[in-house]
């Protein structure tokens, strides 16, 4: 599914340098955010600056061989799986699961290389092929929706990894959308209940905070507050 960052073939000692750089950048992401400085990442790896910059030009070329490698270990096995499976549908089910659980454990790797999307492209282009085999199986079958193209998939996709940005670093909080994504492309709806509802973070809610979720059976007792005392929008 995933491509390698095009480089020479290494001696062994310069390979193990390599995999001990590319597993402090993720620890090292997902421990001080994105902004990380590439020094704090060399000491952690415990090799000089001179040899993470033998190996990676600049920060962008670590991130991305960083999630190379996780999408490789975690995703790369379940699309293995999901092409053998004779339910094509429930497949890709479990692939976009094991992308957004990808997404969320790193979220900083993916906030490092905000906006360069055509880099992430790089690294997910076989992913997408794997993905459409799998849309095409599920039509074919029935099981999902006739109507769907893969572009649509496509930005729903994006738009599912958009979600990471409103959640807590490692939450799984992206399996309710994931749930009505299902909904939404299967040919009929799955019988079973949405996954629990995660509240967003408290730094991510403007002025007073909003009622704790209830089901449609519990009718709310929030009130909100009087428009004299509340914020005014023009």
């Amino acid at each position: 599914m995933s491509i390698d960052v095009v480089r020479k073939p290494l001696r062994a000692d310069a390979a193990r340098n390599v995999d001990k750089i590319i597993a402090a950048a993720r620890q090292c992401f997902r421990e001080h955010g994105p902004e990380v400085p590439l020094q704090t990442i060399a000491t952690t790896a415990g090799v000089g600056p001179a040899t993470l910059f033998r190996n990676f030009a600049d920060k962008e070329e670590l991130v991305l061989a960083a999630l190379n490698r996780q999408l490789r270990e975690t995703v790369d096995p379940v699309i293995v799986d999901a092409l053998a499976d004779i339910d094509p549908a429930t497949g890709l089910m479990r692939v976009i699961e094991a992308i957004m659980a990808a997404a969320s454990d790193n979220a900083n790797l993916l906030g490092a290389v905000a906006g360069r999307r055509e880099l992430l492209t790089g690294i997910t282009g076989s992913l997408i092929d794997s993905i459409s085999v799998l849309l095409s199986r599920g039509q074919g079958q029935g099981t999902l929706r006739p109507d769907i193209s893969m572009t649509d998939l496509f930005r729903l996709l994006a738009m599912l990894i958009g979600v990471v940005d409103t959640m807590e670093p490692g939450s799984d909080a992206w399996r309710r959308p994931v749930a009505l994504i299902e909904d939404a492309i299967r040919s009929e709806r799955p019988s079973r209940p949405l996954p629990a509802h995660v509240p967003l973070p408290a730094s991510q809610i403007p002025g007073p905070p909003p009622p704790p979720f209830q089901s449609p059976s519990q009718p709310s007792q929030y009130q909100p507050p009087s428009r004299a005392n509340g914020p005014r929008f023009s």
